[in-house]
Order: C-alpha cells, then structure tokens, then sequence
C-alpha cells in the first residue's frame, strides 16, 4: 500500500527530488510576469513541482550564492526574491550585481569538490576570480593567481592546486575566454 504524503510536502521520490537544479529554482523567479513580488517556498514548490524540503534547500543555496534574497515575514514565513542592483555614487551598479542572475547559477552550479563551508569558499573563490577578470579584462593567469588566491585559499595549500580547481570552471563562464598563445591571458568579453 502506498504512503500517504506527509503534511511538510515530502512525498516525491529521492530520485525526483534530485533531479533538481539551482537553474530551475532560480528559473521560477526569473520566468513570472510580476518579478518584484516576492515568493514563498510554496509558491516554488508549486511552479517547480518539487517537495518543500527541497525548494528549502534550493532557495538557502541560492541566498548563499547571492542569486536571491529573503526575510522572514511573520513567525514561521520567509519570502524570497532577486535583488535588485544599487547603484553606487557613480551610477554603476555595484560589482557583485554585475554579474547578472546567469553567471550566479552557474557559479552556484559549478562542478567544484567539497561540501558545506568547503564548497561555500570554493564558489566564493571562483566568483571572486570571475569579479577580478571582469574588472581587469586582460589579466594573465599570474595576476589572477596573485591577487585573487591570498584572499580566497578556499581550502587549498598552494596556487597552483587552487588554479586547478577554479580554472576550468572560470573558463565556462560567460563572457570569459581565454587566449592560450600568450601566457593565458583572461579576457572579459562584454556580449
């Protein structure tokens, strides 16, 4: 006889639960006609088709990644949004909303080993490489490797260990390529 779902929403298979991706969580926020209103972990266990354990787990990965926000509304409610860019003195947006809603999803889907705080400094280190090549769009792997590796190890003994991590997945990213006949010179390519 069949289980009977229980009243946390839990009752998809592991299998089903697995097949989701930060991208199609995200994807719920981004493909609405009202963006600013903010939405409840139901509302993305609706539209996603997913149980509540995991639109919890999706949306505080994506809050960890700085692809949403939320707050708590009431005793036991929490909504969440995409931020929306500040604009600094200068009128530009600040750095880490430069970035846009994508190249956050892939930063959070980013194939990096480790788990927990580990993976968390990880994507935090890649992000910051990704910030570093956007803002110095001719960088060479030795300027990446000096600037950015002393203040995001991400867990890692040496650069070159490091570099092996965070390379490919910088490669990947958008507007990222790379120019292998001088010295690996980074460029940040605007589309």
């Amino acid at each position: 006889m069949d289980k009977p779902p229980d009243s946390s929403g839990d009752h998809l298979s592991a299998t089903q639960q697995m097949e989701f991706t930060l991208a199609d969580v995200l994807a719920v926020f981004e493909q609405r006609s009202d963006r600013a209103k903010p939405l409840t972990a139901s509302d993305v266990m609706d539209a996603a088709n997913c149980s509540r354990r995991t639109a919890h787990n999706k949306l505080g990965e994506l809050v960890e990644t700085g692809a949403l926000e939320t707050r708590k509304v009431g005793a036991r409610s929490r909504v969440w949004w995409i931020p929306v860019p500040i604009a600094t003195n200068s009128a530009e947006p600040v750095a880490s909303t430069q970035r846009g809603p994508t190249v956050d999803t892939q930063i959070a889907n980013a194939e990096l080993p480790g788990s927990g705080e580990v993976l968390k400094a990880r994507r935090q280190a890649l992000r910051a490489a990704y910030d570093y090549i956007r803002d110095n769009p001719e960088a060479s792997k030795m300027e990446v490797l000096t600037t950015v590796f002393p203040d995001n190890t991400a867990g890692c003994k040496t650069a070159d260990e490091w570099w092996e991590m965070i390379e490919p997945e910088l490669a990947d990213l958008p507007s990222v390529d790379v120019e292998l006949q001088r010295d690996h010179v980074w460029y940040f390519v605007k589309r």
